[in-house]
């Protein structure tokens, strides 16, 4: 199973949360305290997105290596401060997944990543064109569903059920509670192992006073918690621990009877 890592955790849907009227969120890494990490995480990106454009300058028809640039562009991105620099970058991501569609119209990853880094850009802009953003991520994950529902530890579900889950409903934006809930126990079904799907889970759960089902996916994340930690370990994981423990560990506090 395609595992990619720090695209999968949480945070990843700030962006779509904003544009469509959320207002802004606090939804960076944990470590954000701890300056020492978080230039180990910008390293670490700035590394894999060079890596990805070399890849790409030498096999520019190569739709997959066109995808990746978008996926570490976002990946880095999310490490820095500095609008201007992020701006100029989600931009490069979003062209180079643009590309990727051209050269492979059914590319679930093209559609997926053009989704993220479209969402992440609206978050930069924050302005009236964000909805329209936020309409074109939404059709883009449901596109990448339909090629590979399982991508990215089933990624299409996991960010549809987010963005549903805390968009603000109609008429202002996409929110809503029974698709969120579609999607998210659609995730947390299609692989019940990866830790984002269940956290996810557990946090509208405990959201919608539910409590049953919520005390269902804490006794699952308690058990799947020790293996995840050996499955899903080296650099390439770190940020997404640093923002899953802090959530589990609140849910343990917040979820108990």
């Amino acid at each position: 199973m395609l595992q990619v890592p720090g695209l999968s955790r949480g945070l990843l849907l700030a962006s779509l949360v904003f544009a469509a009227g959320a207002g802004p969120l606090n939804l960076g890494f944990a470590s954000d305290t701890n300056p020492d990490e978080n230039v180990q995480f910008r390293t670490h990106a700035q590394q894999i997105l060079a890596a990805a454009q070399k890849r790409y300058d030498t096999e520019p028809t190569n739709g997959a290596a066109a995808w990746q640039v978008g996926r570490a562009t976002f990946e880095l991105v999310m490490v820095l401060t500095d609008a201007k620099e992020q701006e100029r970058i989600i931009i490069e991501g979003i062209t180079a997944c643009r590309q990727s569609l051209l050269l492979d119209p059914k590319s679930a990853a093209a559609h997926y990543y053009l989704a993220i880094t479209v969402g992440k850009l609206a978050d930069l802009k924050r302005n009236l064109a964000a909805y329209t953003m936020v309409k074109e991520v939404e059709r883009e994950f449901h596109k990448a569903r339909e090629l590979d529902e399982r991508f990215c530890n089933a990624g299409p579900d996991r960010c549809l059920g987010e963005l549903y889950f805390k968009a603000p409903g109609w008429p202002l934006s996409v929110g809503s509670r029974s698709k969120a809930r579609k999607h998210l126990e659609a995730a947390a079904e299609l692989v019940p192992e990866f830790p984002e799907n269940r956290l996810l889970l557990a946090e509208a759960y405990l959201k919608w006073h539910d409590k049953k089902p919520l005390a269902r996916e804490l006794e699952a994340l308690e058990k799947l918690w020790p293996a995840a930690r050996t499955n899903f370990a080296g650099a390439d994981w770190a940020p997404d621990w640093s923002d899953w423990q802090p959530r589990f560990d609140k849910l343990r506090e917040n979820g108990q009877p």
